[in-house]
């Protein structure tokens, strides 16, 4: 199961703590990239770049 499949069925199936375990610990093991710091000067351009690029995955 893909984690996009793993996530829909656990929001289907809130109860289902073995789902949630499992979800959760499949997102932990996922290294995020570090977008930009708070200093940046383009700081906000960035986040809003990062943002629009999960919304269209």
């Amino acid at each position: 199961m893909s984690d996009q499949e793993l996530r829909q069925y656990f929001l289907k199936h809130r109860n289902d703590q073995a789902a949630l375990s499992a979800y959760l610990e499949r997102r932990n093991q996922v290294k995020r990239p570090i977008i930009t710091t708070v200093d940046d000067p383009d700081f906000e351009d960035k986040i809003q770049s990062a943002i629009l690029q999960q919304l269209n995955q």
